[in-house]
């Protein structure tokens, strides 16, 4: 009876000595865009008064938590069903963060000259519509660049022998 509990649990640690070393890996081939998302998104939460700081952090915090609520659970099925898509999204991702480092560079060396235009008193601003618009614009960036991290990590563990 009690090497039959200690062979459950010699596969529990089995299974779990697996797991930290899929972990690891797929940490280490994310670590970049993971860095990435970080900075992106601190970027994108900048400029806000004091006192709005962490309500558009939490609504930041909030849309980030939903876009992984539908991620991961399509991922899985993409990989369960349509492994071959895990590849043409990973190019497709690929291809949008190159698309957005060349505009950076072009915007840097050509356009840098120009100036935003400056709102004139008949065009007054609404703080609240900035707000919003700025929670939206970094819930939709950390959307793509979790799809990429979530996609990249699913592949690392797909491709390990001891899942198969």
């Amino acid at each position: 009876m009690a090497s039959g509990i200690f062979a459950i649990l010699d596969d529990i640690g089995a299974l779990m000595d697996d797991v930290a070393v899929t972990t690891k890996v797929a940490a280490t081939k994310t670590t970049g865009i993971l860095g990435d998302d970080l900075a992106v998104n601190a970027e994108k939460a900048t400029g806000f008064v004091a006192s709005r700081e962490l309500p558009v952090l939490w609504a930041i915090t909030k849309g980030s938590l939903f876009n992984k609520l539908i991620i991961v659970p399509l991922a899985l099925l993409l990989n369960a069903f349509f492994p071959a898509a895990i590849t043409v999204i990973l190019l497709l991702g690929g291809m949008y963060l190159a698309y957005e480092g060349v505009e950076k560079i072009v915007e840097f060396l050509f356009h840098r000259a120009h100036q935003p235009e400056v709102v004139t008193a008949s065009e007054p601003v609404d703080p609240v519509t900035a707000e919003k618009a700025k929670i939206k614009a970094a819930v939709t960036t950390d959307l793509i660049l979790s799809v990429e991290i979530v996609i990249i990590a699913l592949g690392t563990v797909a491709s390990m022998a001891s899942w198969r």
